[in-house]
């Protein structure tokens, strides 16, 4: 891997975070490749390779197309998801396994698809984007949640198999950041009658979200995390994000899911 040129793979990177990032990584002079579904209007130099995640045979034309002009990738960027919201009891397991396929499966498809090319170089990154929900979980968000903690535990794991072919990973875990992924969000009130709090809940989340940081500080925060010689497996990003990161380890869950259902429940 060169020290300043890097080769660099960041999926849902034509719009919020992922387009944040895609521009970021470009700026500071990597070569940076944006995977999605659809193309956009994308930074000068980023260059765009259609491929839905969840589809392995997708994935494996996008990244064997980019080992082919480049001959290497330096950095996968596991960006690309979704949300839903709505009550579990109420939530169709078609929508659920959805959640899951994209958020979750997405990154494995892209992580089995790089790793071998990583191992042969000699190294690389991985960093998955993760959410501080994976270790807050959020009622009404609940899939998402699970997703996301799904995603934590993979990288920490994934960390250790591949520690000893100097492939390195590492999961960055936003807060509330304001992009239009809150109104892409899937929302479903069935249930609302049953579960008063369902509407309020959204409301409040969203709310924080359109008063969160902006995707370019989470996009410094990733590409500093990507050039890390050492890094943690889990980070998060912004001062109270951290505290509250640092609290949820420290206190007990039942008084960590207390403060979460006054704040959300």
């Amino acid at each position: 891997m060169t020290e300043n040129k890097r080769v660099a793979l960041i999926t849902g990177a034509t719009s919020g975070i992922g387009l944040a990032m895609a521009d970021e990584f470009s700026k500071r002079g990597d070569t940076v490749y944006a995977v999605a579904r659809r193309e956009a209007k994308l930074p000068e130099g980023v260059r765009f390779i259609r491929a839905d995640v969840t589809l392995m045979e997708q994935v494996e034309a996008a990244v064997g197309e980019v080992l082919r002009r480049e001959g290497r990738i330096d950095v996968l960027v596991n960006n690309a998801g979704f949300g839903i919201s709505g009550a579990v009891e109420f939530t169709e397991s078609a929508d659920a396994k959805r959640q899951f396929d994209v958020n979750f499966f997405g990154m494995v498809n892209m992580t089995k698809a790089v790793l071998p090319a990583m191992r042969e170089a000699g190294g690389g990154m991985i960093l998955n984007i993760s959410s501080v929900a994976a270790v807050t979980p959020i009622p009404y968000q609940t899939y998402y949640s699970a997703s996301k903690a799904a995603i934590n535990a993979y990288t920490m794991a994934l960390a250790n198999e591949v520690r000893g072919h100097n492939i390195k990973v590492a999961a960055l875990m936003p807060g509330d950041v304001k992009t239009g992924f809150t109104a892409a969000r899937s929302k479903s009130a069935s249930g609302a009658d049953v579960y008063p709090a369902l509407e309020r809940s959204v409301k409040t989340m969203e709310r924080d979200e359109q008063n969160g940081m902006s995707p370019q500080t989470l996009a410094k925060r990733a590409y500093g995390i990507s050039k890390k010689k050492s890094p943690k497996p889990l980070y998060s990003c912004g001062l109270s994000y951290r505290l509250f990161c640092v609290l949820a380890g420290a206190l007990p869950n039942r008084l960590v899911n207390f403060i979460l259902s006054k704040l959300y429940g």
